[in-house]
């Protein structure tokens, strides 16, 4: 009998959203799956042609907030299977995945950027190349976005992201992140890309807070 299947009937996992049992390799329950709500192929974006597979709330919510706060980094696949699964037709062909960046700070204090084991996952998945060509300067602004409408985004946004001194620069991008609200960072990201010499930049997310 495989480990796996073993430690599953010995302690069979649990869903991340409810609690209730889940099945092996499954972060949530059935019908907690049921309760994603899946956002159509066409969504305004801040300027940036932008996608994101599920509302930010409930079930949702849930995964994100296990990936960046209690570091289950193993969610990043399967988050990466259902946006793999229900992108619009042509998003993932022929681009480059480039993650959003993380203050160094943050990125210290947590032990990685959700971002770029998202857009890992899911270059493995499309067979698509990593560009993790983007990063915050130390000296950029680091303080919490919450709240912020877009224009305070956006002005709190500038000049903070940069395209990495000596990477290369991909023909067309695909900027990845977990959760877009406004679409400011998405934004940010791609100036910083165009000034760089991308002229074919979108993104792509997990998730996207309701209303926006």
């Amino acid at each position: 009998m495989p480990l796996s299947l073993l430690l599953s009937l010995l302690a069979p996992p649990l869903c991340l959203a409810c609690g209730a049992a889940a099945q092996v390799h499954q972060p949530l329950c059935g019908r907690c799956r049921g309760g994603l709500r899946w956002l159509p192929p066409e969504q305004a974006g801040a300027g940036v042609p932008l996608w994101a597979a599920v509302s930010y709330e409930g079930p949702a919510r849930a995964l994100v907030r296990a990936l960046k706060f209690r570091g289950a980094v193993a969610l990043a696949d399967a988050m990466a299977a259902q946006m793999a699964a229900n992108a619009p037709p042509g998003l993932l062909e022929s681009r480059a995945l480039v993650p959003v960046p993380m203050h160094p700070a943050r990125r210290r204090r947590r032990g990685f950027n959700q971002a770029k084991e998202i857009a890992a996952a899911l270059g493995r998945r499309c067979g698509l190349p990593l560009a993790d060509c983007l990063e915050r300067p130390a000296g950029a602004a680091r303080g919490s976005q919450v709240g912020l409408g877009r224009e305070e985004r956006l002005s709190a946004l500038t000049g903070s992201v940069r395209f990495r001194r000596g990477a290369a620069v991909p023909l067309r991008a695909l900027l990845v992140d977990d959760v877009v609200t406004t679409g400011a960072t998405f934004a940010a990201c791609a100036v910083a890309l165009a000034h760089a010499g991308v002229r074919d930049v979108g993104g792509i997310a997990y998730a996207r807070t309701p209303g926006r």
